[in-house]
């Protein structure tokens, strides 16, 4: 089985930090053969090649919106607004999955959104480095250490 771990975000912006920031926890852990980590940076519909010749797709990204408080969760593409309210950040990822099964030939991955929700903080990002490495069932672990990490 083929997995991927996109992470989307800006390292420059604090609200959009998560995913290059859970990027560079992951890029230092041992990852299973069977697993591609890319920084997806700002490449929005650019990244539906990457969706293509793999079983598992887990996109890491800062989330608004899913939580009452800061934290880690877990989302369904399908319960990602079906209409953009606006053409902010959410908006983005929103269309990017929705795209994917009427662009892409079938069979189409399996996809999971790993959700950042508030300030991507190292302890944050560290969680949600773990949760996908979970997810694509690797033994591995991840001795990263926090201070391996800027803050943003």
């Amino acid at each position: 089985m083929l997995a991927r771990i996109i992470c989307i975000g800006n390292p420059f912006i604090a609200a959009d930090a998560a995913g290059p920031m859970v990027y560079g926890i992951l890029a230092g852990c041992p990852l299973p053969a069977s697993v591609n980590l890319v920084d997806g940076g700002l490449a929005g519909l650019r990244l539906l090649p990457l969706f293509e010749g793999c079983n598992q797709v887990i996109v890491v990204d800062a989330v608004e919106g899913f939580r009452a408080d800061p934290g880690v969760i877990i989302l369904d593409p399908a319960t990602m607004p079906s209409a953009p309210v606006d053409y902010g950040h959410q908006a983005g990822l929103a269309y990017l999955l929705q795209a994917i099964p009427h662009i892409l030939d079938p069979p189409v991955p399996e996809v999971v959104v790993v959700g950042i929700e508030g300030p991507a903080t190292v302890p944050v990002c560290r969680q949600a480095a773990r949760l996908c490495l979970d997810l694509v069932g690797s033994e591995n672990g991840c001795p990263c250490r926090p201070e391996s990490v800027s803050a943003g």
